[in-house]
């Protein structure tokens, strides 16, 4: 296939999107990253996802490239509580109304034109709708025309996936070779394809705020974790070393910030009975405010952000912590931890989708989920201030290799193998004559050819 940005439109289905409404994990992060690199190298890129209620229905990007088209929204307007609130009607609307108009409004005008259309859905939210946007295509004549995949990020919802019309419909892919593992045991095979991040994510800290901030800390152990409340993140093993070294007559402070799960009623609450002091505080909106707060949370162990945290300040404090604990049980593709080596912090991941991450080459590696694991390998850090510096020195080039660039020539890849699959033609250009081949000559049969 030619895939160059002038004959191949993307679009990309996702429940999670860019706006600060629509993210809720490694979802909205993904979609967000990938559209717009994929904007950046040219493509008429198309991102369909349940938006702010209160922002417009389209909003066009990156030089007109990156078409944001937010749905539901008049759902999100009766749910105020996030991407997933009001979910099982949006599921519907989506299904009901999103089909027909991407086919008449973004597939028809690129058919054409004689352009490919290429469709990304993700996760299971989707899955019904890349039957539907399938069938509607077969039905108007314009499937051979169209590359559809769909990815996994989680095991989330695969009970409610028909995955024999899925398989039909789309080409199958995950993010990592845990994520295939896994889906095995769903009967499914599904092709990797690795989670990437934004070049901007690839940046050198300002050695003089990150000392402003470890001086802010004041504490032995300055200990970083994002991400949502639930018990697959370990948040009560990350919490549980902090208790521990704090018997031992060191000082730990821990700033986290998760989200609106109820599992972070139990993680404050298994805090404070070992004997930790938690804090309360709204996310600042710089550097400047994260150092103001941690100035005066002296007495505190525990700072607990209750709100949005924005990009930058995230990146800042990723290089300043001693670590960042990106510490899954079941993560599949750990994308926080790919952030951090970016950002030159140091990463202690879990052992299960982090295909990029190697234990005492560019990250901290856990094997178990014992808190004493936590508690050891972090104290070896302290005592080893080369080998930290070589883990954040070799975790950027690691980092540089997932860049969203570098992940799309993989997937470029990787829909030559689906066109094939799903028999996509190859479109004409409009106002092209086909092309006529010579006629073979051939030789009458027990007579070569030029004989006399």
């Amino acid at each position: 296939m030619n895939l160059d940005p002038s004959r191949t439109v993307f679009v990309v289905l996702s429940f999670e999107g860019p706006d600060v409404y629509s993210q809720a994990g490694g979802l909205g992060v993904r979609v967000k990253g990938l559209s717009r690199t994929l904007a950046r190298l040219g493509y008429p890129t198309y991102l369909y996802f349940c938006g702010d209620p209160d922002l417009p229905g389209e909003e066009e990007l990156e030089a007109g490239r990156l078409h944001l088209r937010r749905w539901c929204q008049w759902i999100s307007a009766q749910h105020r509580g996030g991407v997933y609130d009001g979910e099982e009607g949006k599921v519907r609307d989506w299904n009901y109304s999103l089909p027909s108009s991407l086919i008449e409004n973004v597939i028809e005008p690129a058919v054409s034109a004689g352009q490919y259309v290429v469709i990304l859905g993700e996760e299971w939210h989707t899955s019904w709708s890349m039957k539907l946007i399938s069938d509607l295509l077969y039905y108007r004549g314009l499937r051979d025309r169209v590359v559809m995949l769909w990815n996994a990020n989680n095991t989330y919802g695969f009970n409610r996936i028909e995955w024999p019309a899925l398989n039909f419909a789309s080409t199958i892919t995950t993010v990592s070779r845990y994520m295939k593992f896994r889906m095995w045991e769903s009967g499914q095979n599904p092709v990797v394809i690795p989670n990437g991040i934004p070049r901007e994510a690839i940046v050198d800290a300002d050695p003089q705020v990150v000392a402003e901030l470890r001086s802010a800390a004041a504490a032995d152990h300055f200990w970083f974790k994002v991400g949502r409340f639930d018990p697959d993140k370990r948040w009560l093993m990350a919490v549980s070393p902090a208790a521990l070294l704090k018997g031992r007559g060191q000082t730990v402070k821990l700033v986290m910030r998760g989200g609106r799960e109820a599992h972070g009623a139990e993680v404050i609450g298994h805090a404070e009975h070992q004997g930790l002091v938690v804090r309360h505080a709204a996310g600042p909106p710089d550097v400047a405010g994260l150092a103001a707060l941690l100035a005066d949370s002296k007495q505190a162990d525990v700072i607990n952000l209750t709100n949005f945290v924005n990009d930058s300040l995230m990146t800042t404090t990723y290089a300043a912590a001693d670590a960042v604990l990106a510490n899954s049980g079941h993560e599949p593709f750990g994308l926080v931890g790919l952030e951090v080596m970016g950002a030159g912090g140091l990463a202690v991941t879990g052992s299960t989708g982090e295909d990029y991450a190697d234990g005492y080459r560019n990250a901290l590696v856990l094997e178990t989920d014992d808190p004493l694991e936590i508690v050891t390998e972090l104290s070896v850090i302290k005592e080893r201030p080369q080998l930290a510096a070589s883990l954040r020195r070799r975790g950027r080039i690691t980092a540089r290799d997932y860049l969203w660039e570098k992940v799309i020539d993989q997937l470029l890849l990787r829909i030559d193998f689906a066109a094939t699959r799903q028999a996509v033609a190859i479109p004409v250009e409009p106002g092209a004559r086909p092309v006529r081949r010579p006629r073979r000559i051939v030789a009458p049969r027990g007579r070569e050819r030029g004989a006399l």
